[in-house]
């Protein structure tokens, strides 16, 4: 199963980004996700830089295995999980 979290809506509000990346992380973890797509979208690329520190808190980075960042599409992060 894939999860995908679009951030156009909320990109300048920054604790409603947190949160809805916490929701996405904690959701997935929940169901046993494969992957998550997150979308920062392409832009300044601030708000993909911040999804990017979000993701390796040490707390967050200990729940999935990798993190991908989509060559053919800079607004496309990719979080991969792996289950035992």
């Amino acid at each position: 199963m894939k999860l995908k979290l679009d951030l156009h809506d909320i990109y300048n509000r920054s604790g409603e980004i947190d949160r809805a990346l916490r929701d996405v992380i904690d959701e997935a973890v929940r169901i046993r996700a494969k992957t998550v797509e997150i979308i920062p979208g392409k832009g300044s690329g601030a708000l993909k830089k911040h999804v990017l520190r979000f993701l390796a808190q040490k707390d967050i980075k200990a729940l999935y295995h990798r993190v991908e960042k989509d060559s053919d599409n800079f607004g496309r992060v990719f979080v991969h999980f792996k289950w035992k």
